[in-house]
C-alpha cells in the first residue's frame, strides 16, 4: 500500500535526535516529534496495516470523572479498579472481547507497550477479556489526563492519539476546564471520531448544564458532537458500577458500532483521516524546527573555522615578526657571528663573512644546534597558535545559542579538554617540522643540481645553506626591540646575502615562498586536525543536513484522499 510505504519513509526521516541543540524553544519541538513519531507507531502504521482490525475506543477524561466505574458498568465486569484515592488509572486496562483477545495481545497498536493478562506494571497494557463484550469493539481505561504524575499524563495522551475513537468524559462540575478543552481542541483539529460523556450530572441540573455543555462544544467548533449525559447516583461503594440504565445510551451506541461493520468503517476511516491530514500539517512545522537547529551548527562550525582562522593568521604573525630568531635560536647564532658590527662586516667583508658562514656549517659548530633551535622554535608558535584557537573556540561556543548545552553533554571534564591544543600535538607538530625541513633541503638539492650553483652550494653544504633559506622564511623583526632588532635583523638579512650569492636573488625569492607556503600547509593540516575535536563533536549530533527537505518531501506524499 502506498500510503504505508510513505509513512514509513517518513518515519525513517523522524527517527534520531533532531532536535539536540537549545535553540529556540527545543522542548516543544522534542514534545512535537514524540507525538508525531507516536501517532505512526501507535496508530496509522498499525491501522493502514489492517484497516478492518477492531475498533479501538479510549475512555479519557480528567481525575475524577469516574472513567473506571463507567467502563466497568458499560462491560458489566469489574475490569479496571475505580477508588477514590488519585491516581486510580495505573496501568492502563484494555477490555476486549474474546473474538478479539489474539489481535489485541499481538503488538498490533501500540507496540512500545507490552502486553500483560495480570496486574500489570508500569510501561504495560493490561488486557481483560469480557465474554459480555461484542466482538469489533474495545475499550481502554486511559489515566488521567491531568494527573499529578507526569508520566500517567503523557501515557493519557498517547493512548489517546492511538485511538479510533475517543470516549471523553467529565463531569458537571468540571467539564469547563481547560485541560479537556486542549484535548477536545485536538480532537477537533484532528477529526478524531469523538464522543463526551457527561458525567456525575445532578437530576436538578441536567438540562441546563447538558445546553451548556452542547452549547462550549459548538462554540469550539465541535457542533454535532455525540454527547451522553449520566446522572448522579449514590452508589453503595467506591467499586460499585452505575445501574444498567444509566448508561444504556452509551453501551447501546458501543453496540451498535461494534455489530456495524460499516458504521465501524465509517468512524474508522474519519480518524484515519484527520490523522493522515494532520500528520501532513505537522511535518512541515517540524522541518521548521529541523532548519532553525541547523542554522545553529552553522553558527557553532563558524565558530570553529574562525578560531582557528585566527589561529592560523597568529601563526603567519609568528612567522613575519621575527620572535623565532629570540632566545635560542639567537643564541645558536651567536655562537657565529656575535653581536658587534655584523652589518658593517656584511656590506665590507662579505668575502669573509662567508669563510666564516662555511666554517660554521663544515663542522667548526655543530650544525644541528641551530636546527634544533629553529625546530623547537616553529613547534612553540605552533602550539600556542593551536592553544589560543581552541580557547577561542570553547569561549565562543560558551556564549552562542545551543553551545552551552551540547558542552554540557560533554561533561565538565571533556569539554575543558577542548579549551586548549590536544595531547597528541606536540608529537605531531614536531613530526611536521622535521617534514619541513626536509622538504627544503629537498628544494637546495634541486635548485643546487644546477650547473651554475653546484660549486657555491657545495662549498656551503646542502645542510648549510638550506638552514639559511629556513631562516630566511622568518625575514621581518617587528616585535623585537633594541639590541635584538640588530642582532635579528642581521640574522635573517645576512641569510638573505648569503642565499643571494649562493643562487641569485630571483631564484632565492622563489625558494623562500615555496619553504614558507609548504610550512603554512602543514601548519594548516596541524590546526585543522585540531578543530576536528570540535567538529566531530557537531558531527555525532547533527542531524543530516538534506533532513528539513525530506521531511517536506514525504508529506507531500501522505494524503487522506488516498485512503
Amino acid at each position: 500500500m502506498e500510503l504505508v510505504s510513505a509513512l514509513e519513509q517518513l518515519r525513517g526521516r523522524l527517527g534520531g535526535e533532531l532536535f539536540p541543540l537549545a535553540i529556540g524553544d527545543a522542548a516543544a519541538d522534542r514534545r512535537a516529534l514524540r507525538e508525531l513519531t507516536g501517532q505512526i507507531d501507535d496508530y496509522l502504521l498499525p491501522r493502514l496495516r489492517d484497516i478492518d482490525a477492531p475498533l479501538l475506543a479510549v475512555v479519557g477524561g480528567s481525575t475524577g470523572a469516574g472513567k473506571s466505574t463507567l467502563v466497568n458498568s458499560l462491560t458489566g465486569a469489574d475490569v479496571a479498579e475505580p477508588g477514590v484515592l488519585r491516581p486510580t488509572t495505573l496501568v492502563p486496562t484494555l477490555a476486549v472481547s474474546p473474538d478479539d483477545r489474539d489481535w489485541f495481545l499481538g503488538r498490533h497498536v501500540l507496540p512500545g507497550l507490552s502486553r500483560a493478562t495480570g496486574d500489570g506494571g508500569p510501561g504495560a497494557l493490561r488486557v481483560v477479556t469480557v465474554p459480555g463484550l461484542g466482538p469489533g469493539l474495545a475499550l481502554l481505561d486511559a489515566p488521567d489526563i491531568d494527573s499529578v504524575v507526569t508520566a500517567n499524563r503523557t501515557l493519557a495522551a498517547q493512548l489517546l492519539a492511538a485511538a479510533d475513537l475517543w470516549l471523553f468524559v467529565t463531569t458537571a462540575a468540571r467539564y469547563a476546564d481547560e485541560v479537556p478543552w486542549s484535548f477536545l481542541r485536538s480532537a477537533r483539529d484532528r477529526s478524531t471520531a469523538l464522543a463526551v460523556v457527561l458525567d456525575r450530572v445532578p437530576p436538578e441540573a441536567l438540562d441546563a448544564v447538558s445546553a451548556d455543555l452542547a452549547r462550549l462544544l459548538a462554540a469550539n467548533g465541535l457542533g454535532g458532537t455525540q454527547l451522553f449525559t449520566v446522572p448522579e447516583e449514590a452508589l453503595p461503594s467506591e467499586k460499585a458500577r452505575l445501574p444498567a440504565e444509566a448508561v444504556a445510551p452509551i453501551a447501546d451506541w458501543l453496540t451498535g458500532l461494534a455489530a456495524d461493520a460499516a458504521e465501524r468503517a465509517k468512524v474508522v476511516r474519519q480518524t484515519l483521516a484527520g490523522a493522515l491530514d494532520s500528520v501532513a500539517a505537522r511535518v512541515p512545522e517540524l522541518a521548521d524546527a529541523v532548519e532553525r537547529q541547523q542554522e545553529g551548527f552553522d553558527a557553532l562550525r563558524a565558530i570553529v573555522t574562525a578560531s582557528y582562522g585566527s589561529g592560523m593568521a597568529a601563526f603567519d604573525e609568528g612567522m613575519r615578526d621575527g620572535s623565532l630568531l629570540r632566545g635560542e635560536v639567537m643564541a645558536r647564532w651567536q655562537d657565529f657571528i656575535g653581536t658587534g658590527d655584523l652589518m658593517r662586516s656584511l656590506e665590507s667583508r662579505v668575502g669573509w663573512l662567508r669563510d666564516r658562514i662555511v666554517g660554521f656549517f663544515t663542522g667548526r659548530v655543530p650544525v644541528t644546534q641551530l636546527r634544533d633551535a629553529l625546530e623547537s622554535g616553529v613547534g612553540a608558535l605552533i602550539k600556542g597558535s593551536a592553544d589560543g584557537s581552541a580557547e577561542r573556540a570553547l569561549e565562543g561556543w560558551s556564549a552562542a545559542p545551543g553551545g552551552p548545552g551540547l558542552l554540557d553533554g560533554l561533561g565538565a571534564v571533556e569539554a575543558a579538554r577542548l579549551g586548549r591544543a590536544s595531547p597528541e600535538l606536540p608529537a605531531r607538530a614536531e613530526q611536521a617540522v622535521r617534514g619541513w625541513q626536509e622538504f627544503v633541503l629537498d628544494l637546495v638539492r634541486k635548485e643546487g643540481a644546477a650547473k651554475r650553483t653546484t660549486a657555491r652550494v657545495a662549498s656551503f653544504g646542502v645542510n648549510g645553506a638550506g638552514l639559511l633559506l629556513m631562516l630566511a622564511v622568518f625575514a621581518s623583526t617587528g616585535g623585537l626591540t633594541g639590541l635584538e632588532i640588530g642582532v635579528a635583523g642581521g640574522t635573517t638579512v645576512l641569510s638573505q646575502k648569503l642565499l643571494e650569492a649562493i643562487f641569485g636573488d630571483q631564484a632565492v625569492r622563489t625558494l623562500t615562498s615555496q619553504a614558507r607556503e609548504d610550512l603554512r600547509q602543514r601548519v594548516r593540516d596541524l590546526l585543522d586536525a585540531e578543530s576536528a575535536r570540535f567538529t566531530t563533536v557537531l558531527d555525532a549530533a547533527q542531524p543530516p543536513g538534506d533532513t528539513a527537505d525530506a521531511l517536506r518531501a514525504a508529506a507531500l506524499e501522505i494524503s487522506s484522499e488516498d485512503l
